[in-house]
């Protein structure tokens, strides 16, 4: 049995394809009357809503059009380099995610019960900036960043906050917390902890987190049951298989993720355009107790002292305080800042700082 199970083994994973037959719709398309589906009305032809008909071009297709044209006239309508709507939604998504707030601030609804803009002449340069080269975003992302409006200080003038307490007029840079996924992947790289994927035909003779960090496999942050129903239960221990970036979670609707669900992560069976950000005591709990941030904290521990030889780094306390700050907070650490990681790390450890490091707001907000 052990000589087969190492022959299959030894076989490479095939490619998993899904394979389906399209056919085209017999009957045409109606309208149910009040929503039932058992009311016909009358015949609907494939086409643009004809309430932006009068903001952009418009397309109409006869009823017995293919599938697949049906499908490439809406995408061609959608990316339609005169179709502005489409341009400002997505330039105003940019601008939402860097800044915290979009130049309208309700992303998913620029119809007359959404937010008005408060730039409105900056999303109209950012939708034509988008034009401009071709679709692209990254271009329009190095824009946004190296922006005078971006890089400004976060330091509040009470003078400004009278007239404009949410910076929506952006006097200076709104103070943004990460979200729930941000803040787990920010911990995992400090720490030195971020593993990557490696295919099975590169796994021979590769170091752990040495792959790629985009691709591969997901994975889960609780254990799946299945009797008579679907059980999820949270996982004790987290070991490196799950220490990868927080996009490739399996996560489940029924699932309930310390960390995520702590620091607001939306319930996944909803769209949430703008997520909410609260301040809660349960949130200090899991940054300090909770045995994710524990293994992390040790980890970034580990990975700023010296080696047991000494020969690779200076063995003073100093110099394991001044390691820590740079790699979690990415500057020196002030003379009083010194003296006070310094004692704290004679008498209770470096895993202390750690812990500590980890729940200033230096690195849980982006200013």
């Amino acid at each position: 049995l052990a000589a087969v199970q190492s022959q299959l083994d030894a076989v490479q994973p095939l490619p998993v394809v899904f394979i389906g037959q399209h056919t085209q719709p017999t009957e045409a398309t109606r309208v149910h009357v009040g929503g039932d589906p058992l009311k016909p009305g009358a015949v609907v032809a494939p086409a643009s809503p004809s309430v932006l008909s009068q903001i952009t071009a418009s397309f109409e297709l006869s009823s017995d059009a293919p599938e697949a044209e049906r499908r490439l006239a809406l995408a061609r309508w959608i990316a339609a380099d005169d179709n502005a709507l489409t341009l400002r939604v997505l330039a105003n998504r940019l601008w939402h995610y860097h800044v915290g707030t979009g130049i309208v601030d309700t992303p998913s609804d620029f119809g007359l019960l959404g937010g008005q803009p408060s730039h409105p002449e900056l999303l109209d340069w950012l939708a034509g900036q988008l034009l401009a080269h071709q679709w692209r975003l990254k271009p329009v992302h190095r824009q946004i960043l190296l922006s005078q409006t971006y890089r400004q200080s976060s330091a509040h003038r009470p003078s400004a906050a009278e007239l404009d307490g949410e910076s929506r007029l952006l006097w200076r840079y709104p103070p943004r917390r990460l979200s729930a996924e941000e803040l787990r992947d920010t911990l995992l790289f400090v720490a030195g902890q971020l593993q990557g994927y490696i295919s099975p035909q590169l796994a021979k003779g590769q170091a752990a987190g040495h792959g790629e960090l985009a691709g591969g496999p997901g994975f889960r942050l609780y254990k799946f049951t299945q009797n008579n129903v679907c059980t999820y239960f949270p996982l004790d221990v987290f070991g490196p298989e799950t220490y990868r970036r927080s996009v490739y979670h399996q996560n489940a609707r029924a699932s309930v993720v310390d960390l995520l669900s702590d620091f607001d992560l939306p319930d996944i069976a909803f769209a949430a355009p703008v997520r909410s950000t609260t301040t809660t005591p349960l949130q200090a709990l899991t940054l300090l107790n909770h045995q994710f941030t524990l293994d992390i904290a040790a980890a970034l521990a580990a990975r700023c002292l010296p080696d047991a030889s000494g020969s690779t780094a200076d063995p003073s306390t100093h110099a394991v305080v001044a390691a820590m700050y740079a790699r979690v907070l990415q500057r020196p650490p002030r003379p009083d800042e010194l003296a006070a990681a310094s004692r704290l790390v004679e008498q209770h450890g470096a895993v202390a700082l750690g812990r500590g490091l980890l729940n200033l707001n230096e690195v849980l907000y982006v200013e």
